[in-house]
C-alpha cells in the first residue's frame, strides 16, 4: 500500500504526524527560532531565517499540499494575506474575473486595493458559460471562483470553468474554505490555484487566524513562494503546530457537521417562517447535480432567509445554542448576519443583486447534538412568530 492509495481521512493523521527520529515525539516540533545556523561558508542548509522558511511550517505547507493533490503548499498569517498573494501574482494592467457571490474581504480587496496597482475586475456569474466567455478580454489572466459562494452557496462547475478559463490563456483560482479538501478537490478539476481560510474548518476551533495556498505547477508555486518570502506574511510556527493539530480531526468533524447541516436543512425548508434555505445537497437547490459530481456532501454551512432583519434579531435574542458571530467552520455553531458582518462592505442594491437579503442568515453546524440545535431553532422561530 503506497501513501497516494490512502483516504483523505488517513493523509490528514499521517501527513501530520512526524516522529522524530531522535526522540521519537509522534508531533512536529516546534522550532521557535527566527534563524538557523550556518555550518558551511559557501553552501547554507535549507533554512536560514523563518520568513523564508521554517521546519514546523514546512510539515504543514506539505500537508495540505498533499490533501489538495497539489504540488506545493503555502501557509499564512490570514486567509486574506492568502488571498492577497494568489491575487497578486496578477501585474499592472491584468483583469480578473470573479464569481458576483464572493467573500466580502475578497470584494473589499479587489475594489478598494488592487485597483490601485491598475488590475481591473469584473463579476460574473460563474454557473453562467456565456456570460463567462463574454466577460474575457485580452488581459484577463485570472478566473476566481468560490464554491459554494459565501454566504447563498451558488455553485460554479470547476471543470466547465476551468477548461474554459484555459481556453482564454487564463488561469482558475478557487477558494475551497467551505469544502475542504476532504469534500473537494478543485485541482483533481483543473483549478490552478487552491486558497483557504485556514481559521475555518481546517483549524476548527475559532483559535487561531491562518491562510493557505496549493499551487498544481511549480511555475505558479515559485511565484507564490516569491511573494509570500518578500511580503512576509507567514504563519507563526505556533500557529502552525495548532493548524496541524486541527487538521487531525477534519475528516472526522467534517463528516459528523455535514450530516446535521443536511437534517438541519431538510426541517428548515419545511418551516413556514423561512422563505428559502440554501444548501447544496437539497434537491430543490440550483446547481445541486453540478455539486454533487464535484464534492463528497454538502458541507456544514447552509444559508436560510427570515423575510426581514427584525426576525433575524429576534432570533439573535432567542437563540441559545449558536453563537452568534463572524466567521465559521468551528467545533461550537455559529450564526452570522452577512449584511452587517462578513458583506458590510457592499451597500444594499449589490448586496440583493446577490441574493444577500436582509433577512439572511449564514448558519455554520458545529459539533453539538443536532435534535438540541433544531429544537432550540424551533423555540427560537416560535418566539419571532408570537408578534406576527
Amino acid at each position: 500500500m503506497t501513501k497516494n492509495s490512502f483516504s483523505d481521512m488517513t493523509k490528514a493523521i499521517k501527513s501530520t504526524t512526524k516522529p522524530n527520529k531522535e526522540t521519537g515525539a509522534v508531533n512536529p516540533s516546534v522550532e521557535m527560532s527566527s534563524t538557523f545556523e550556518q555550518k558551511d561558508f559557501d553552501n547554507f542548509g535549507k533554512w536560514d531565517y523563518s520568513r523564508s522558511g521554517n521546519p514546523t511550517r514546512d510539515v504543514l505547507e506539505e500537508s495540505i499540499a498533499e490533501l489538495e493533490n497539489g504540488s506545493r503548499g503555502f501557509a499564512f498569517a490570514t486567509g486574506m494575506a492568502a488571498i492577497s498573494t494568489a491575487l497578486l501574482t496578477l501585474n499592472q494592467g491584468d483583469h480578473i474575473i470573479l464569481t458576483e457571490n464572493v467573500y466580502g474581504g475578497t470584494f473589499r480587496l479587489v475594489t478598494q486595493v488592487l485597483v490601485k496597482y491598475g488590475i481591473e475586475y469584473d463579476f460574473v456569474n460563474l454557473s453562467d458559460n456565456k456570460a463567462l466567455k463574454t466577460a474575457f478580454k485580452e488581459n484577463t489572466k485570472v478566473v476566481y471562483a468560490e464554491t459554494p459562494s459565501n454566504p447563498t452557496l451558488q455553485i460554479t462547475n470547476i471543470k466547465e470553468v476551468a477548461e474554459i478559463a484555459h481556453q482564454n490563456n487564463a488561469k482558475l483560482f478557487v477558494d475551497n474554505t467551505f469544502m475542504t479538501p476532504m469534500l473537494q478537490k478543485p485541482l483533481d478539476f483543473g483549478a490552478d490555484l487552491v486558497v483557504h481560510s485556514g481559521t475555518k474548518f481546517l483549524a476548527g476551533h475559532s483559535d487561531i487566524l491562518a491562510g493557505l495556498i496549493v499551487t498544481k505547477d511549480e511555475k505558479l508555486g515559485d511565484q507564490v513562494y516569491f511573494l509570500q518570502n518578500s511580503m512576509g506574511a507567514t504563519l507563526g510556527v505556533s500557529d502552525c503546530f495548532l493548524l496541524l493539530r486541527g487538521i487531525k480531526t477534519l475528516g472526522v468533524r467534517m463528516e459528523k457537521e455535514s450530516q446535521s447541516a443536511l437534517q438541519l436543512a431538510n426541517w428548515l425548508e419545511k418551516q413556514s417562517i423561512v422563505k428559502k434555505v440554501y444548501y447544496p445537497e437539497l434537491n430543490s437547490f440550483e446547481g445541486h447535480n453540478i455539486h454533487n459530481q464535484q464534492a463528497k456532501s454538502g458541507g456544514a454551512v447552509l444559508s436560510f432567509d427570515l423575510g426581514s432583519e427584525d426576525h433575524v434579531r429576534k432570533l439573535v435574542d432567542n437563540i441559545k445554542i449558536p453563537i452568534f458571530s463572524v466567521s465559521l467552520g468551528a467545533v461550537e455553531s455559529i450564526i452570522s448576519y452577512p449584511p452587517k458582518m462578513s458583506h458590510a462592505e457592499m451597500d444594499r442594491n449589490e448586496r440583493y443583486e446577490r441574493g444577500i437579503t436582509d433577512g439572511l442568515i449564514r448558519l455554520s453546524v458545529g459539533l453539538e447534538d443536532i435534535d438540541d440545535l433544531i429544537e432550540d431553532l424551533k423555540n427560537s422561530f416560535t418566539e419571532i412568530e408570537k408578534d406576527l
